[in-house]
């Protein structure tokens, strides 16, 4: 998603949900500011709906809960307020104290990276889902080439890397068992074609 500072002013996390509920728009809260998100891209929705919806599929009636988008994430430690692309929760729900409509205890996430917010996405974003006891497996799925990056938590402190660029490739995640090729989590998706000069 793409995101714009709103102003400086510094609010606390109660008068972000006041504001947030009652809001059309879609706001992160990072440690106190309000950080507008805008719509994504065709390839931006598309990409998060292709995997979103084969994981669902895949965990019909196990104990896993698969959100997209619109669904609130709290990460105490950080202060932040956000919205991943795509989460997995495994058993119940654990929520915000207080609240009906933020979680608190993803085991999966996915963020479909943009241009504006890729390096967050990379550093300071995972660095804060890296707090929440109960994640175990991040995944960054580029929308403008075919290109994923895992990590999966092995121990405390420690994460393995893999990435992959090729639509024959199946990813397999490690948290829990399911596996998706590049070319189903990018069907569909319509890349730009650059035009190479003859001159």
């Amino acid at each position: 998603m793409v995101m714009q500072a709103e102003d400086k002013k510094y609010y606390t996390p109660e008068e972000y949900l006041d504001f947030e509920v009652n809001s059309e728009e879609r706001h992160e809260y990072i440690n106190g500011e309000i950080v507008l998100m805008t719509g994504g891209m065709p390839n931006h929705n598309q990409i998060a709906l292709n995997f979103s919806g084969a994981l669902n599929f895949a965990l019909k009636r196990q104990p896993y809960r698969v959100f997209v988008a619109d669904q609130r994430l709290w990460i105490p430690r950080k202060r932040i307020h956000t919205y991943p692309d795509v989460m997995v929760v495994q058993n119940a729900l654990q929520l915000q104290e207080g609240r009906r409509d933020t979680i608190t205890n993803p085991l999966i996430i996915a963020e479909v990276l943009s241009d504006s917010t890729r390096n967050y996405d990379k550093d300071a974003k995972f660095s804060a889902y890296r707090t929440i006891p109960s994640f175990q497996e991040y995944l960054l799925i580029d929308q403008y080439t075919m290109h994923v990056e895992q990590f999966f938590k092995t121990d405390n402190k420690r994460w393995t890397f893999s990435e992959y660029d090729d639509a024959d490739e199946t990813i397999s995640l490690n948290s829990i068992f399911f596996q998706i090729t590049l070319a189903d989590i990018y069907d569909k998706v319509e890349f730009e074609v650059t035009e190479v000069s003859d001159n």
